[in-house]
C-alpha cells in the first residue's frame, strides 16, 4: 500500500489553545478582491474598505466578544486577505478553569506521548483554529444573508511568534502592507510574475 501524505497546516504537536502570539493570514478564495482597494501611492497608500471589507473589520473586532481569552493586536484588511496578530491569554478567561487540550486518534481520545493524530481533528475550544473558524463563519453568514457571492480560502496560514523582536517586526510588516501592495504576492497583478 503506497504511503499517503497528509499535509500539515499547523505546527505538528503544538497546542494552539495555549498562551501566545499568533500571526495569521486569511485569504479569499482564488484571491478575489472583495474587501476594497489600496488607494494612494508610496508611503501614502492605505486601504479603502468596501462594504464587505467594513463588515469583515466589524467581525474581526467582534472576536473579542466571543473569546474572552483573546486580545487582538495589529491587523490589516487588504483587498483579498487579512493579516493579524492574535494574542491568546488564558489568564484573561472568566470561565472557571481552562478546558484541557486532548489528542485524538481516529478511534477516540488518547494521551500516549509521541503519538501524533492523523486525519481531520476536532476543533479544540478556544484554540486559534476555533477563533478563525468563528470569524470566517460570521463573515460568510453575513454575505449569504445579503446574497453576496463570497468564499474564503479553505485554510489559513499561521506563524507562532517566538519573541518580542519577531512580534515587532511582524507588527511593522502588517502596518506597511498597504504601501507594499504593488509588490505583494497576493496582488492579482503579481500572481504570474
Amino acid at each position: 500500500m503506497p504511503y499517503k501524505y497528509e499535509k500539515q497546516y499547523r505546527y505538528k504537536g503544538y497546542d494552539y489553545s495555549q498562551d501566545g502570539f499568533y500571526f495569521v493570514t486569511i485569504c479569499t478564495k482564488d484571491r478575489e478582491m472583495f474587501f476594497g482597494n489600496v488607494v494612494g501611492t508610496n508611503d501614502n497608500a492605505f486601504m479603502q474598505l468596501s462594504e464587505i471589507g467594513r463588515m469583515t473589520d466589524k467581525f474581526w473586532l467582534e472576536i473579542l466578544k466571543r473569546f474572552n481569552n483573546v486580545k487582538l493586536d495589529t491587523y490589516v484588511i487588504m483587498p483579498n486577505h487579512i493579516h493579524g496578530i492574535i494574542h491568546i491569554n488564558n489568564s484573561r478567561r472568566n470561565a472557571p478553569g481552562r478546558v484541557p487540550t486532548m489528542e485524538y486518534s481516529n478511534h477516540g481520545i488518547w494521551n500516549a506521548p509521541g503519538r501524533v493524530p492523523t486525519g481531520i481533528q476536532p476543533l479544540v475550544i478556544n484554540s486559534l483554529s476555533s477563533i478563525i473558524n468563528h470569524f470566517k463563519g460570521n463573515v460568510k453568514r453575513h454575505c449569504n444573508n445579503n446574497n453576496i457571492d463570497f468564499t474564503w480560502q479553505t485554510r489559513f496560514h499561521d506563524r507562532i511568534i517566538r519573541n518580542l523582536n519577531e512580534l515587532n517586526r511582524i507588527r511593522q510588516y502588517i502596518m506597511d502592507n498597504p504601501i507594499h501592495w504593488v509588490l505583494d504576492r497576493n496582488n492579482p497583478g503579481n500572481i504570474n510574475v
